[in-house]
C-alpha cells in the first residue's frame, strides 16, 4: 500500500479569508466608539478623578480593545469587555504610581510664620471679634462693619445708613469703646 500523497497547504492563507480585513475591522471598530463614546467616558470618569485623565483612561483601554478586537466572539458584550479593559488599566496605573513618602524619626515643623502669627491664634482673635460684634447694638454693629470691613469713609457710611457724618462718628466711637472693654478680647491686647 502505498502512503497517500500530502500537498503542502498555506494555513495562513486559508485563515487569510475568513479574517476580517484591516479596513472592515477599523471600520467596525470606529463606528462602535462613536456609538459608545459617551457612556463610556462615563464610566472612565467614575474611576478617576480628574476628567483629562479620564479622557486617557478610555483612550487606552479603546486601544487594548481594538487589539483584540478580532477576538471578541460576542460583539454584544463590547462594552462589558471596554469597561473590564477600563478597570484593570485604572487598577494598572493606581499600582504603578509613585508614592512620595518617607519614613522619618521626626516629624517635619512648618517654618514659623514671619512676625510670630500663629494661623490658629489669628482665627480665635477673629472669631472673637465677630462675637463681640454680635454684641454691639444692631445700629452700632452696621456702623462698625461698614466702617472697618467695607472699608467705607464716614461720609459713605452716613449716605448708606442715611444719618449724619456726625452720627456715624459717635456711635463707631461707643461701638468702639465696648469693644475694648470685651472681655474675649483681652487676649489681643
Amino acid at each position: 500500500m502505498t502512503p497517500p500523497v500530502m500537498t503542502p497547504r498555506c494555513t495562513s492563507a486559508s485563515n487569510a479569508a475568513t479574517r476580517p480585513r484591516p479596513y472592515a475591522t477599523y471600520s467596525s471598530f470606529s463606528s462602535y466608539v462613536r456609538a459608545r463614546q459617551p457612556v463610556l467616558l462615563r464610566t472612565a470618569r467614575s474611576l478617576t478623578a480628574n476628567p483629562c485623565d479620564a479622557e486617557d483612561l478610555l483612550q487606552t483601554a479603546l486601544a487594548k480593545t481594538y487589539v483584540a478586537w478580532e477576538r471578541i466572539e460576542d460583539h454584544r458584550a463590547l462594552d462589558g469587555y471596554v469597561r473590564r479593559a477600563l478597570l484593570n488599566t485604572r487598577t494598572s496605573q493606581w499600582r504603578k504610581r509613585k508614592v512620595d513618602e518617607f519614613v522619618c524619626d521626626e516629624l517635619p515643623e512648618p517654618e514659623p510664620m514671619p512676625g510670630g502669627d500663629d494661623p490658629a491664634e489669628r482665627q480665635a482673635l477673629h472669631d472673637a471679634m465677630w462675637r463681640a460684634i454680635a454684641k454691639l447694638p444692631a445700629r452700632q454693629r452696621a456702623m462698625v462693619v461698614l466702617r472697618y470691613y467695607e472699608d467705607l469713609s464716614e461720609a459713605q457710611t452716613a449716605e448708606v445708613l442715611g444719618v449724619s457724618v456726625g452720627t456715624v462718628k459717635s456711635a463707631v466711637s461707643r461701638a468702639l469703646g465696648k469693644l475694648r472693654e470685651d472681655p474675649e478680647l483681652e487676649l489681643a491686647r
